[in-house]
C-alpha cells in the first residue's frame, strides 16, 4: 500500500495552499531583504513547510523567484489596466497606463522584485522574455489601435513598442535610485512630452 489514502482533490487543494503560501513569504522575503540574502531555509520556516514541501512546488529558489516575478508583474498589468480601461478613449487610456506603470514602479516591493532582482537573478535575456510577454505585449496593441484609427501615423509597432517599453524601464530604473522629491513628477511630465510627440495631429 504505501499511498497516502487522502482524496485527490483534498491533496491539489493541499498542495495549491502550500503553493500560495510560499509565494506568499517568498516574495515578502525577497522585497525585504532581495533574493540573494535569503536562503530556502528561512523561505520554509516563514511558510511552516518542509524543504521536501518546497521541492514538491518548486525546483528551488530561483524557480520560486521566477513565479514570484510573474505574480508581480500580472499585479503590475492589473494596476495599469485599472487606470486605463475607465479612460474615454484610446489615447487617454495609453497615456494612463503608462503613467500608472511609472507609479507603480515606485513601490519599493515592485522595484526590488521586478526590476533590481529580476534581471539579475533570471539574466537580461529571459527578464527581457517575460517582460515582454506582459506589459510590452499590452503596450503593443495599444499601439496598435492608435494607429488603425489615425491617432498615430502608419508604422512599424515592434521598433516603437520596444522604444517605448525601454525608455518607461529605463526611467523606473531610475526612479528606484533617485532622491529627487519630485521625480515621479518631472518623469510623468517627460513621458507626456514624449507621447504628445507620437501624435499624428498637426493642429495639436
Amino acid at each position: 500500500m504505501g499511498r497516502s489514502t487522502m482524496p485527490s482533490t483534498l491533496r491539489t487543494q493541499q498542495r495549491e495552499a502550500t503553493r500560495r503560501a510560499l509565494l506568499r513569504e517568498s516574495r515578502r522575503l525577497f522585497a525585504a531583504k532581495s533574493y540573494g540574502a535569503v536562503g530556502l531555509s528561512e523561505i520554509v520556516a516563514a511558510t511552516g513547510v518542509t524543504k521536501g514541501a518546497l521541492y514538491h512546488n518548486f525546483a528551488g529558489k530561483t524557480e520560486l523567484f521566477r513565479a514570484v516575478l510573474e505574480q508581480v508583474q500580472q499585479e503590475v498589468g492589473e494596476r495599469v489596466a485599472a487606470a486605463a480601461d475607465p479612460a474615454a478613449d484610446a489615447w487617454t487610456q495609453l497615456v494612463a497606463g503608462c503613467e500608472a506603470f511609472l507609479a507603480t514602479c515606485t513601490d519599493p516591493e515592485i522595484q526590488r522584485i521586478m526590476l533590481i532582482d529580476g534581471p539579475a537573478v533570471l539574466g537580461w535575456r529571459e527578464w527581457r522574455g517575460m517582460d515582454e510577454a506582459n506589459s510590452a505585449r499590452h503596450l503593443g496593441e495599444a499601439l496598435r489601435l492608435l494607429i488603425d484609427t489615425g491617432v498615430l501615423a502608419p508604422q512599424p509597432i515592434a521598433p516603437l513598442t520596444h522604444l517605448l517599453s525601454g525608455a518607461m524601464n529605463e526611467a523606473a530604473l531610475w526612479l528606484t535610485t533617485t532622491s529627487e522629491p519630485d521625480a515621479l513628477d518631472q518623469t510623468t511630465a517627460a513621458l507626456r512630452r514624449l507621447l504628445e510627440a507620437l501624435r499624428d495631429d498637426p493642429a495639436r
